[in-house]
C-alpha cells in the first residue's frame, strides 16, 4: 500500500491520481502555501463569495423598478418579473456545463475567477443600460455567475474538508445567503439616497473587485499536494499523516473493509492515536508505483462520464432524486414570498418599502445561526435528523402566520419561520455531499450542479408566474384567503418534503431501518414462541 506520508492534504478522492514519491514539483513553493490551502481559508472565501452574490442580488432587484421609471417603461412590475425569470433561467441553463467542466478538467479555480469577471460585468451593464434587453443580458450574466459560486464554490469546499465536518462547513458557508441579505436592502436605500441609483452599482462593483483577490489567493488541493501541504488547523504540522481517505467513501462503508497491518497516524478530534489503516475492498494493496500506475484507470472516473450518464446516474439513486426534490421544495418556498410578502405587509399592516425592509431584517438575523448548527448537527446525528428537524420545526409557523394579530406577532413568527426554514439547506447539501461519496464516477461540482438546477428551477417557477399573473397576484394576495392559500402550500410542501426524508435520506434511509427492526423484533417474538 502506498505510504500515507506521499499523499499530503487535503488526500485525494476517488478516481484522482494521487502523486508519485518520485515526483518532485517544479518552481518555487507557493507563498503563503499553508493558509492558502487550509479549510478554514477556502470556506471563508466561499462563504464571502455567497454573500457577495446575495448582496448584489438584493441591492439591484429593489433599485430596478425606479430606473425602467426613470427610462420611461410601462408595465414595470412585469418587467422586473422577466428580469428575475431571466436570472434563474441562466441559473438553471449554464448550471449543467459548468458543472460538467469543472469536473472534466478538475479545475475550480479558473471557473470562480471567470464568475467573477462576469459578476462584475453585469454590475456595470445594469448601471449603464440604456434598454431593457441590455438589463436583461446582464441579468442573464449575473445568473451565470451565480451558477459558478453555488457549484463550483461548494465542490471546492468539499474538496478540501473532511467528511466528518463537511456539513458544519457548509453550514458556515451558508451563513452568507443570511448576511447578503441583511446588509444589502438598507444599503441599497442609503447610497441610492445619498449618491443617486448609480451609488449601489459602484458599492457592488467594488464589493466583488475585493473578493476577487480572496478568490486568486486560494490554492486548490490537487496543487497543495504537490508541496505535501499538511498544513490546516485540523492536520498537524509535523507532516503526520492520516488513516482517513476524507470523501473518499461513507463510514460504514469503511467498516467492512480489510485492514492493513500498517501502522500510521490518524487525527481522531484533537487526540492523535495509532490506527489501523483500512483499505478499500476493491483496491489490493500495492507498493506506491504501483498505486502510480493503476489509480487512474478507473473504468468510469468522473471526467469520463457523459452528461447523459451522469443524468441517468443521479436519476437512478432516490437519494440523489430526494435531495434534489428538497431543494426543489426549499427554492419554491423561498422565492414564493418574494414578491408577495411586501404586498401583504402593506395591504394589512400599511407598511411602506422602508418598513418593509426593517421587518426583513428582523426575520434574518435569526437564521444568520441556523444553517451552521444545523451543518454541525448533521455531522453528528446526520443529515436525516437535522432535515426533518429544520423541516417540522418550521411547519407549525407556516399555519401561526395566517393568524391575523399585531404587527410585532407577525414578525415573531416570520423570524422563527426563517430559523427552521433556512436551517434545512446545509444537511440537505450535506448529503448531496454523501451522494457523490456513493456514486462511482460522480463528482462534487456534478451533484451541486444538480443542486443549482433544482433551485433554479424553484425560483424560475415563482418568477415565471409573477411574470404571467401579476394583478391576480396582488388581487388574491390582499385577501385573507390567498395569503392563506399560498402559507398552507408551503406547509404541505414541508410536509411531503420531510416524507422524503424518512423515505430516501442516507446511505440506509429511516423507514428502511425501522421496517428493518419491526421485522428482526417480529421475527424474535416468533422464535420466542417456538422456543416455548
Amino acid at each position: 500500500m502506498a505510504d500515507a506520508t506521499t499523499q499530503g492534504y487535503p488526500p485525494p478522492q476517488p478516481g484522482e491520481k494521487p502523486p508519485s514519491v518520485h515526483t518532485k514539483p517544479v518552481g518555487r513553493r507557493p507563498w503563503g502555501l499553508r493558509w492558502r490551502s487550509s479549510i478554514w481559508f477556502v470556506t471563508l472565501v466561499v462563504g464571502i463569495a455567497i454573500t457577495t452574490d446575495l448582496l448584489i442580488y438584493s441591492m439591484i432587484v429593489p433599485i430596478i423598478p425606479f430606473r425602467l421609471q426613470e427610462l420611461g417603461y410601462d408595465g414595470v412590475s412585469g418587467l422586473v418579473g422577466w428580469l428575475l425569470f431571466a436570472y434563474s433561467a441562466a441559473l438553471v441553463v449554464f448550471t449543467p456545463p459548468i458543472a460538467f467542466l469543472s469536473e472534466r478538467h478538475k479545475n475550480r479555480k479558473v471557473p470562480l475567477l471567470l464568475g467573477q469577471a462576469a459578476l462584475i460585468g453585469s454590475q456595470v451593464l445594469l448601471m449603464e443600460a440604456p434598454k431593457f434587453w441590455v438589463m436583461a443580458v446582464a441579468r442573464i450574466a449575473q445568473g451565470i455567475s451565480a451558477s459558478v459560486i453555488w457549484v463550483v464554490g461548494l465542490a471546492l469546499i468539499c474538496d478540501t474538508v473532511p467528511e466528518r465536518i463537511v456539513g458544519k462547513q457548509l453550514g458556515l458557508a451558508m451563513m452568507g445567503m443570511s448576511l447578503g441579505f441583511l446588509i444589502g436592502p438598507p444599503v441599497a436605500g442609503a447610497l441610492d439616497e445619498r449618491f443617486g441609483f448609480r451609488g449601489p452599482f459602484i458599492f457592488g462593483v467594488i464589493v466583488t473587485a475585493v473578493e476577487l483577490i480572496g478568490r486568486l489567493l486560494i490554492i486548490e488541493r490537487q496543487e497543495a499536494i504537490r508541496w505535501d501541504a499538511a498544513f490546516t488547523t485540523l492536520v498537524p504540522h509535523n507532516n503526520a499523516s492520516q488513516a482517513n481517505v476524507y470523501g473518499a467513501m461513507q463510514e460504514e462503508k469503511r467498516e467492512n473493509q480489510p485492514v492493513d497491518s500498517t501502522q500510521v497516524v490518524r487525527e481522531d478530534g484533537e487526540d492523535i492515536t495509532e490506527a489501523p489503516t483500512r483499505v478499500p475492498s476493491r483496491t489490493p494493496s500495492r507498493t506506491a508505483t504501483a498505486v502510480d500506475a493503476s489509480v487512474g484507470d478507473s473504468p468510469e472516473e468522473p471526467s469520463t462520464l457523459s452528461i447523459v450518464g451522469l443524468f441517468l446516474k443521479l436519476a437512478k439513486s432516490p437519494r440523489a432524486l430526494s435531495a434534489v426534490f428538497l431543494t426543489l421544495t426549499y427554492g419554491i418556498m423561498i422565492s414564493s414570498l418574494e414578491p408577495v410578502l411586501p404586498l401583504y405587509l402593506q395591504a394589512e399592516y400599511g407598511l411602506d418599502v422602508s418598513k418593509v425592509g426593517l421587518v426583513y431584517i428582523a426575520a434574518v438575523v435569526p437564521s444568520f445561526f441556523s444553517a451552521p448548527i444545523s451543518g454541525w448537527y448533521a455531522d453528528r446525528g446526520g443529515t436525516i435528523i437535522s432535515t426533518v428537524l429544520c423541516l417540522l420545526g418550521s411547519l407549525p409557523f407556516w399555519c401561526l402566520i395566517i393568524i391575523r394579530s399585531h404587527l410585532a406577532y407577525f414578525i415573531v413568527m416570520f423570524a422563527l419561520l426563517n430559523l427552521f426554514a433556512t436551517g434545512t439547506i446545509s444537511p440537505v447539501t450535506a448529503e448531496f455531499a454523501s451522494v457523490t461519496r456513493s456514486l462511482q464516477g460522480v463528482g462534487y461540482g456534478h451533484v451541486y450542479g444538480a443542486f443549482n438546477v433544482a433551485y433554479g428551477l424553484g425560483s424560475a417557477r415563482n418568477a415565471f408566474l409573477l411574470t404571467c399573473a401579476l394583478f391576480q397576484l396582488y388581487d388574491h394576495v390582499t385577501s385573507d384567503q390567498g395569503w392563506l392559500a399560498l402559507c398552507l402550500f408551503n406547509a404541505g410542501l414541508v410536509v411531503v418534503s420531510a416524507v422524503a426524508t424518512v423515505c430516501y435520506f442516507g446511505e440506509i434511509p429511516a423507514l428502511q431501518r425501522v421496517i428493518r427492526w419491526t421485522r428482526r423484533r417480529r421475527e424474535g417474538a416468533d422464535e420466542g414462541e417456538a422456543s416455548a
